[in-house]
């Protein structure tokens, strides 16, 4: 494909509550043995695109570790690959990334000494697969200036938490407000976005004289009057984690047939492997309609959850509509329902935890497992 892969993968969102306090957003858990990000780089190798980099920042340990060997997308090659780059001082700048405009500005260099005549920009926290290569068709179709690829949203939906937009019967985008309080539009921006590189070059540059820091507020917004904003539709399955709520449920969705057969189908989406026994279910297991990844041991009753790798459910315990992270040991005797339980957490024998489908509830405990 002839363009560069751009990744945004820096940002926080205090609707995650205490689920970002120590991973970014992008590093978040998916689908029992997947993190987010793994998702838009598959996309990046699936459609040929050879040269990715990863613009981190906050809480960035989590993610880099997870990105130490770019092998797993197929990026270990000797011409292109996956590059992480996080906020570096140097003569010209001493800032941490002010906003995605800026994280763009302070890795300019990168944009200009690249060839591909086009860039792919995408946020590492959506969860769906798409073919770069039909987005950039049409963005040539158009003689698009920027095209911004977006889904109609079901009625009812909080659509305040992403950008909105108005289509003509073109496909050209003739409003954006970003995060709008009350909005008539239903169809919002994926926060994926196609652009010819040498004009992200430029308008990058633009904001840096002006003093302007995002990506959507001072370029999208700003210009949609001016520049030729185009929409691609997409009518498959597509998720975006940046809240509890929508991380709850996005994982939930995995445990429907048809959402795992789509992600299972070809093109594949990749992952870090990481060396675990498979599950091991003891005599009184129960598992029901659940998602159980490597590592796990089970002896009490699972339903309707997901259990990320190498979590312990000890006996007579009881877990229901819940998602338990990575590294987690429950006691005996325990009941979790409605939850979302934190990777490393130690829940103690007898313990009792129960959100709503409306409140689900964030478990944080930091007891020491070999005091249980």
């Amino acid at each position: 494909m002839r363009a560069i892969g751009i990744i945004l993968a820096g940002g926080n969102s205090k609707r995650m509550r205490e689920l970002s306090n120590k991973r970014a957003i992008s590093a978040m858990p998916v689908a029992g043995s997947f993190r987010s990000i793994d998702f838009t780089l598959s996309n990046m190798t699936n459609s040929q695109i050879r040269t990715v980099a990863v613009l981190t920042q906050y809480n960035s340990r989590s993610l880099n570790l997870h990105l130490n060997s770019s092998k797993w997308w197929d990026f270990g090659r000797k011409q292109g690959g996956l590059y992480v780059f996080n906020p570096t001082i140097t003569p010209e700048s001493s800032d941490w990334y002010r906003g995605t405009a800026d994280a763009l500005y302070q890795n300019l260099s990168f944009l200009k000494s690249s060839h591909e005549p086009y860039v792919v920009l995408a946020a590492g926290d959506g969860i769906y697969k798409l073919d770069y290569n039909k987005v950039l068709e049409y963005h040539i179709e158009k003689k698009a200036d920027i095209t911004v690829v977006c889904k109609k949203m079901p009625e009812g939906e909080d659509i305040t938490r992403f950008g909105c937009v108005k289509i003509n019967d073109d496909g050209r985008i003739v409003d954006f407000e970003e995060k709008p309080m009350v909005s008539d539009a239903n169809t919002i921006s994926c926060g994926i976005y196609v652009i010819r590189r040498r004009h992200l070059i430029e308008l990058i540059e633009k904001c840096a004289e002006e003093d302007r820091y995002d990506f959507v507020t001072d370029v999208l917004v700003r210009y949609k009057n001016l520049k030729r904003i185009y929409a691609y539709k997409i009518e498959d399955y597509w998720s975006n984690i940046a809240s509890v709520e929508s991380y709850y449920k996005t994982n939930m969705d995995f445990l429907k047939k048809e959402v795992r057969d789509y992600f299972k189908a070809d093109p594949q989406i990749y992952t870090k492997a990481e060396d675990l026994p498979p599950a091991k279910y003891n005599p009184g297991a129960a598992v029901k309609n659940s998602l159980v990844a490597s590592g796990c041991i089970i002896n009490g009753v699972v339903e309707n959850s997901l259990l990320f790798k190498d979590v312990y459910i000890g006996n007579n315990t009881v877990i229901k509509n819940s998602i338990v992270l990575n590294n987690v040991y429950i006691g005996d005797n325990t009941v979790i329902e409605n939850c979302i339980v934190e990777s490393r957490d130690v829940i103690r024998a007898n313990s009792t935890y129960i959100g709503s489908p409306d409140n689900i509830r964030v478990v944080v405990e930091k007891n020491d497992r070999y005091m249980v």
